[in-house]
């Protein structure tokens, strides 16, 4: 690729890229761009040209009347109804709009659909990060071949404009968490039929930013206990998240209660299956994706509208029983609500002699927040094997897009996986402090006790 077939690239936004492309670090006239006719974070301030994604306007920044964090989220947009519903009988009509994975999934099973409601951007953040955003978007830069960053001290979108996929990918992984949170995710594998057991865990995650005295090279800190069902019941995984993890690999341990000892843990990272998602999840699908991105080549397709799962507030109403969320092939649809949004393609390509059990990976990502919405997961043979889903809801009281739930169907063994529903568990507390003794080894072995 020539030059001037490069800025073209780059002016465009469309082109496919190699995450290895040696291009230059955002330059000042882009940097003076945000907050004007782009968003702090970097996405178009513009509605759309049908005027179906609207213009951003700041989002929803403050929570509605009667809000409490026992209670959970109030819907803001509670009154409002679906413009349209897609279903396998319709779905042609709108297919510009959906993913391969929503095509399949119409098409698999004839009860599902999506309701489609109104487009609200509501994604924002404290003013304190945008400022950061602003300060170290000149300066970031890929490292490594891309498995790294340089230059970065605590942004949540180092690349507010991408040239690259693996750009648009940290984004991602770097986004604004609210420092610290402590949640009480649980994770069902259902089953044809629709049985499911919950398992229940107790979840601390830090990130380094955040910390007085992270060690070098950390991104963030994890510390997960599962709390039930009884047969799993004390098992602990620590996990240190190196930021360019070629130069360091993830460093993890474990408490088995059985056993009684701390082991590590080198095995919880790429396709190894999360063991008690009976074979549905792999690590690196944890958060949409995680870990690092050295097997595939990535590449930046483009920005394109979409329909997307966004403002799900009604999934997350403490009211709700499992049993009404859950549903034999899929989740209850009529509580998951989608908008016709603007997201960031990105295709992962496994490299020429890496293994994988995904050889072809599609995300979605937010042009508002950097979370990724969804995923098309292909197997060896190119066909599409398994559909990620993101639930995400601006969380007003923190401001924070942090999702709320995600859901991968497994098309080939029509069985799906859910993780992070909180309806029938503790409510989510953000803004926790620790410090790096609290995610030691000792500290899991005390925590095992």
């Amino acid at each position: 690729m020539n030059k001037n077939l490069l800025s073209a690239a780059i002016v465009g936004g469309l082109l496919c890229l190699s995450s290895h492309a040696a291009l230059a670090k955002m330059d000042a006239a882009d940097i003076a761009r945000l907050g004007k006719d782009l968003t702090p974070t970097g996405a178009e301030q513009a509605a759309s040209a049908d005027g179906k994604v609207p213009a951003w306007t700041g989002g929803l920044t403050k929570a509605p009347a009667g809000y409490s964090a026992d209670k959970g989220y109030i819907d803001p947009f509670a009154s409002e109804k679906p413009l349209y519903t897609v279903t396998s009988a319709n779905m042609a009509q709108y297919a510009d709009l959906l993913s391969p994975g929503y095509k399949a999934l119409l098409q698999k099973y004839p009860d599902y659909k999506l309701n489609v409601y109104p487009s609200h951007r509501t994604a924002s953040l404290p003013a304190a990060e945008y400022a950061e955003i602003a300060k170290e978007a000149g300066k970031v830069e890929l490292a490594n071949n891309g498995n790294g960053l340089l230059n970065y001290e605590k942004t949540s979108v180092p690349f507010p404009q991408p040239k690259t996929g693996m750009e648009a990918i940290y984004n991602h992984l770097v986004r604004y968490r609210a420092g610290g949170y402590q949640y009480f995710p649980t994770e069902m594998v259902v089953q044809a039929n629709g049985n499911f057991t919950p398992v229940r865990r107790e979840v601390e995650i830090m990130m380094a930013s955040a910390m007085g005295n992270p060690e070098p090279n950390r991104l963030y800190y994890y510390l997960g206990k599962v709390t039930s069902p009884e047969s799993v019941a004390g098992n602990l995984t620590l996990v240190h998240e190196p930021m360019d993890q070629t130069k360091e690999g993830r460093l993890a341990w474990v408490y088995n209660p059985g056993q009684r000892r701390v082991l590590r843990a080198p095995e919880i990272s790429y396709d190894s299956p999360v063991n008690t998602a009976d074979g549905l999840r792999t690590n690196d699908m944890v958060d949409m994706f995680n870990g690092a991105p050295d097997k595939y080549d990535w590449k930046l397709v483009g920005k394109k509208e979409m329909l997307v799962p966004y403002n799900t507030y009604k999934l997350a109403d403490r009211t709700l029983k499992y049993e009404q969320i859950i549903q034999p092939n899929h989740l209850n649809q009529d509580l998951v609500r989608y908008e016709p949004h603007r997201v960031w393609v990105v295709e992962a390509t496994l490299k020429p002699g890496e293994r994988h059990i995904y050889a072809k990976r599609t995300f979605y990502l937010d042009e508002d927040s950097w979370g990724i919405l969804g995923a098309d997961l292909y197997d060896g043979r190119g066909d599409l094997w398994r559909v990620q889903e993101a639930h995400s809801l601006q969380r007003y009281d923190v401001l924070s897009a942090i999702h709320i739930s995600d859901v991968s169907y497994d098309l080939q063994a029509r069985r799906y996986i859910t993780y992070g529903l909180e309806n029938e568990e503790k409510h989510t507390k953000f803004g926790i402090t620790a410090e790096l003794k609290d995610f030691s080894p000792a500290a899991l072995r005390r925590s095992g006790r």
